[in-house]
């Protein structure tokens, strides 16, 4: 099983594919919760929340005493019931198991199945990914572009999936030159409103760390500049930190303790996302530096990580499953030929306002 895919999310995929493949006839008896543990390391309570789902959707149902079987009216066959694809950067990891479980959700309200993958960020591996979307096939596609900031090296894919009219729908962003909707967030505001509110309290020595292989980052960059020169706050080349995602572990990092550690250091930082905010605010505290008394801090997509720590972060919202949401919503809008109005659906993001930030003391 893909140790990427929440594990119940696995089983049920799997199950899904043994009832695709008419491996199970219909009212026969499936393998009992304690023999599908074993065979795939999970536990009891994975297994029966999978079985719970499967039943819920019309796919399985129990008898009293005796076990689960296979529905007689839901036994999926080629051409049956949709089966929907999924593919995300990541999967198990930040905000991504929300976006997918919102989409879940809906689409197994809408009793269509969901096939995951995960590109890891790679373009090779967004490759492998559509052309096992094209072989199963998929009455439609989810897809999150891969390092879209880099241009499409896919999109021979792309129009293969528009020849066979196979509708796809993409969330976060959409790579130039493709027709088809797409789910996102506007980055662009969200880092114009981490800027502005560092800025309203007095903060005029700010950097900002934006990870540059994705348009979202670059867009919550553009916001952040553009704040800047509006509220005329200079920008120095050495307090724009961009990275990639291969160096996302060391090169904020570094770059932080220079500015924290140089001369007229900044007072306040403006991060891409909340998983970054956490690293810096310990590697201020590393510095001596305490958050936001010596630093102030803002993150984005106000995930887990916002919350976990003793300082709680300032961020911008991510609506998360509600894009999910949103995003089986429009595809199966597609599917069923109903279009909408609108190429791009645009979530607004509010900033919260937590302990990361604090007025600059003069």
């Amino acid at each position: 099983m893909d140790d990427k895919v929440p594990k119940y999310l696995a089983l049920k995929q799997q199950i899904g594919d043994w009832l695709q493949e008419g491996r199970y006839k219909a009212d026969e008896q499936m393998l009992s919760e304690n023999e599908l543990a074993a065979m795939f390391g999970l536990s009891r309570q994975t297994v029966r929340q999978t079985i719970g789902e499967l039943v819920n959707d019309g796919l399985l149902y129990r008898v009293q005493g005796k076990g689960t079987f296979v529905s007689r009216l839901r036994v999926r066959t080629a051409g049956d019931t949709p089966t929907i694809g999924m593919v995300t950067t990541y999967i198990s990891d930040y905000i991504f198991p929300h976006i997918v479980r919102g989409a879940e959700s809906e689409l197994s309200r809408r009793g269509c199945g969901l096939l995951l993958s995960s590109t890891d960020n790679d373009k090779l591996k967004e490759r492998d990914s559509l052309e096992r979307m094209l072989s199963y096939p998929a009455s439609g596609l989810i897809i999150e572009p891969t390092k879209s900031a880099q241009g499409n090296a896919n999109m021979d894919l792309y129009i293969r999936l528009e020849l066979e009219g196979i509708p796809f729908v993409m969330i976060n962003e959409r790579y130039s030159g493709l027709d088809c909707p797409c789910i996102r967030v506007d980055d662009e505001a969200g880092g114009y409103e981490a800027a502005s509110h560092l800025i309203s309290l007095g903060h005029r020595e700010l950097a900002g760390f934006f990870k540059t292989d994705d348009i979202q980052g670059t867009m919550r960059m553009k916001g952040f500049m553009r704040a800047c020169r509006e509220k005329g706050i200079p920008l120095h080349p050495e307090r724009l930190v961009l990275y990639s995602s291969e160096d996302k572990h060391g090169k904020p990092l570094e770059a932080a303790s220079r500015l924290l550690t140089g001369d007229r250091r900044p007072t306040a930082l403006v991060c891409y996302n909340d998983e970054l905010a956490v690293r810096l605010v310990d590697a201020a505290a590393g510095l001596g530096l305490s958050v936001p008394g010596d630093l102030s801090l803002t993150g984005f997509d106000d995930s887990a990580y916002a919350v976990a720590g003793p300082v709680k972060l300032t961020s911008l919202t991510h609506p998360k499953a509600e894009l999910g949401i949103k995003a089986a919503e429009t595809l199966l809008g597609l599917i069923e030929g109903r279009p909408g109005e609108a190429k791009e659906f645009v979530y607004k993001p509010e900033l919260v306002i937590r302990d990361s930030t604090a007025a600059l003391e003069k």
